[in-house]
């Protein structure tokens, strides 16, 4: 007697084949096919967006971490390695991840988390705090490689997670009101820039304008800062050795694991969809934990998936083909190491710009994702009560347990989609 076609004969000892286990790290064109396409998707459009985001990402909070270490006590070469690790190691997930999957990736470091270490340095030995870093690394690493992530990713509705991408990035909107009060010659220039840019020469990103524009209007204005950084001159970075201490895990690690997956990486994974892409949550979460190893070597908090950065790279202002975007996130990953490299030279010049131009850039390069997040969250007809509760309670900024707004964004969409709209809910699950 034959079998049905796939399966064995009747009476055959021979065990059907077992079934392959679902990939729990997704598959991706790969590093080869990245960098063969890359020359032809490096154009003004990608390279400025990964210049602006780059430009964003090595000015305030780069000073968040040199500020808050000296004001601790660490020392100079200490501070320069600390900035080494998260930038070196970030910019190498940049380009990484952006080459394997040619999606606009972005690598960087936990900027809540930063604020949370430095406010546990005068509590813990340094070494200690090392040690909680690499217990962060290694909870982050056990979760991406579980899958669980992605699981959870894909269960979440849709429209609150763009409602809680639209309220964690309204931020940089506003940014750019209020830095128009304080620094209005700047925030102008900087402005016009973006409209000439955009209407005129639409090829190259209206940021990129509005940066160029900006520096010359904080030239002409005695407008770039002048104080002295804690970092000063190159240094080799210094490997740190780590002492595990129960209580500097429970303050500093654990936290911190919470804050690379449910802000940045959440953020992230959301201003992706955002954009049309199908991003490898549970890549991004191996790579963010892999990130968290490293980086403790040379004193570095955690290197992991950047939010912001990630918008700015993956948004309309990278180029109208989202395929070429990824150059954006390889150009941003190149300079990032360059800035980690050569922290102690570099940190001066960057963080010269005006903290006001430096907003009004990140909020002008965010127009686009801010858009697509709004239509996500509301433009469907479902989960609306929800998603407008995640927009409110992501705008709030409000941090329950020291864990981001993002998160509870989530947590509080979902909980009250579930009471007040349990059909969304039943509609989408018979849709597949």
């Amino acid at each position: 007697m034959t079998a049905p076609e796939g399966g064995p004969a009747e009476g055959s000892t021979t065990a059907a084949p077992p079934r392959r286990p679902a990939r729990r790290i997704e598959p991706g064109p790969g590093i080869r096919s990245g960098l063969r396409a890359l020359p032809r998707r490096l154009n003004p459009a990608t390279v400025g967006a990964g210049v602006v985001a780059a430009v964003f990402g090595c000015t305030g909070p780069a000073l968040i971490v040199i500020d808050g270490a000296a004001a601790n006590g660490l020392p100079g070469p200490l501070i320069s390695s600390w900035i080494f690790g998260i930038y070196v190691f970030g910019g190498l997930i940049s380009l990484l991840l952006a080459l394997r999957y040619r999606m606009p990736i972005v690598g960087a470091y936990s900027i809540p988390g930063a604020v949370l270490v430095v406010g546990a340095l005068g509590t813990f030995p340094f070494s200690a705090v090392v040690g909680a870093f690499l217990v962060a690394g290694l909870l982050v690493l056990a979760l991406g490689l579980s899958g669980l992530i992605g699981t959870v990713s894909r269960w979440l509705p849709q429209p609150i997670v763009m409602a809680m991408i639209a309220g964690a990035l309204v931020r940089f909107g506003t940014g750019v009101v209020t830095a128009a009060e304080s620094a209005p010659w700047i925030a102008a220039a900087a402005i016009v820039g973006f409209l000439l840019l955009s209407r005129f020469v639409p090829v190259v990103p209206g940021a990129l304008g509005a940066l160029v524009a900006g520096v010359i209007a904080a030239a002409a204005t005695g407008g770039f800062a002048t104080q002295a950084s804690a970092v000063d001159g190159w240094t080799a970075p210094v490997l740190v050795a780590p002492t595990f201490d129960v209580a500097a895990i429970l303050a500093v690690g654990v936290p911190l694991a919470v804050l690379v997956i449910a802000a940045e990486n959440a953020q992230a994974y959301g201003v992706l969809l955002s954009q049309g892409y199908r991003p490898p949550i549970n890549a991004m979460t191996v790579a963010s934990g892999v990130g968290g190893l490293l980086a403790p070597l040379t004193g570095g908090h955690n290197a992991n998936i950047a939010g912001p950065m990630t918008a700015i790279c993956s948004g309309p202002q990278a180029g109208p083909d989202p395929d070429a975007r990824y150059a954006a996130s390889v150009v941003n990953g190149v300079l990032f190491i360059a800035f980690g490299v050569l922290a102690g030279v570099a940190v001066t010049a960057v963080t010269a710009l005006p903290s006001e131009l430096v907003a009004v850039v990140a909020g002008l390069a965010m127009i686009g994702v801010l858009v697509s997040s709004f239509r996500g969250a509301f433009g469907e007809g479902r989960f609306r009560i929800g998603a407008l509760t995640a927009l409110v309670v992501a705008m709030s900024e409000v941090a329950p347990l020291g864990i981001s707004s993002p998160f509870w964004a989530l947590v509080a969409g979902v909980a009250i989609s579930a009471v007040l709209e349990p059909g969304d809910f039943r509609v989408r699950a018979e849709a597949g």
